[in-house]
């Protein structure tokens, strides 16, 4: 509640109009169960992604062309982070530590396509252990116990596709709806989603081609937007369909893992949350909830975590 009351807060000081324009963009993502409960740390416990992000030269069927950068960090637990008996592993320990690179295509028929290429690796290597426990000594947790039993390390290489399309708009520009689609194959994750993105603006809404909401607001002398102030509520609601999940299954490149668990296929995706623009940085807050990615967890009733972002924009 009191990350929530913060985020209202520079919302409502901080909000001010720029007509200036930006090519680039830092950007610092942070999920984390502790962000709705401070009771909770199981299943998808904590993701840190660091990002760079610029325009680059475009054709003429485009109206932007954005490079990405990336440096990501995924963690997963069982229902606790102190699991003493192997039989109580509900889920497999795993971190996936990972670089990426992306190209954010962004068409004047208010559609975008981007595609990913990551690269890193999934088990001992990516460190999830020794993330765990710092995150634990800054809040005075327990040291976790179980790690020894993670997957194992294994190389991972991902693609990843993402096509968002303008569906709906209000003609006062407060209401919109973008239908949204993303895939994802390699040695991580292989899994197709679909679903809608509902914004309700605060202010009258950006169009998909240059808005906080798809990530195309950079712009040079050459584009034809400019920085404008946004704020807007959104809901964002996806099904997806799993078909390989390294983390929960273990990784097809190493069958050593202790601790494996079969996949549920089918999974509805929930994000409630709040973007906004302060100056030259952006910010939000979301709540997200997703259905049982797999079978015989303890908390059977889905998961829930929160997510905090903030972006700091550059000439």
């Amino acid at each position: 509640m009191k990350n929530i009351i913060l985020v209202l807060f520079i919302f409502f000081s901080c909000l001010i109009f720029s007509q200036e324009k930006f090519s680039k963009e830092i950007s610092l993502l942070t999920d984390n169960d502790l962000y709705v409960s401070s009771a909770k740390d199981r299943y998808y416990t904590s993701g840190i992604y660091l990002k760079y992000s610029y325009l680059t030269k475009h054709n003429n069927n485009l109206d932007k062309k954005i490079f990405e950068w990336q440096i990501g960090h995924k963690m997963y637990t069982p229902y606790k982070a102190v699991v003493l008996s192997l039989n109580e592993h509900d889920r497999p320990f795993a971190g996936y530590l990972y670089g990426s690179f992306g190209i954010n295509r962004i068409y004047k028929t208010s559609k975008n396509l981007k595609t990913t290429l990551q690269i890193g690796t999934i088990g001992s290597n990516a460190f999830g252990k020794e993330l765990q426990d710092f995150i634990h000594n800054i809040y005075s947790f327990s040291k976790a116990i179980g790690w020894e039993y993670q997957i194992k390390n294994a190389f991972g290489l991902n693609f990843n596709t993402e096509f968002n399309s303008s569906l709906l708009k209000e003609n006062n520009n407060n209401f919109d709806i973008t239908w949204m689609n993303a895939a994802q194959i390699g040695t991580v994750f292989t899994n197709i989603s679909s679903g809608f993105y509902t914004r309700i603006g605060l202010k009258p809404l950006q169009k998909l081609m240059n808005s906080i909401a798809f990530n195309t607001h950079l712009n040079n002398n050459k584009t034809q937007y400019k920085k404008e102030t946004e704020s807007f509520i959104y809901l964002k609601t996806l099904v997806a369909y799993n078909l390989y999940d390294a983390t929960i299954q273990g990784s097809f490149l190493n069958k050593n893992s202790l601790v494996t668990k079969e996949l549920i296929p089918l999974v509805f995706n929930l994000e409630l949350g709040i973007k906004f623009t302060a100056n030259k940085f952006n910010f939000g807050y979301s709540y997200l909830y997703n259905t049982n990615k797999s079978k015989d967890l303890r908390y059977n009733k889905g998961n829930s975590y929160g997510s905090i972002a903030i972006n700091y924009l550059l000439k």
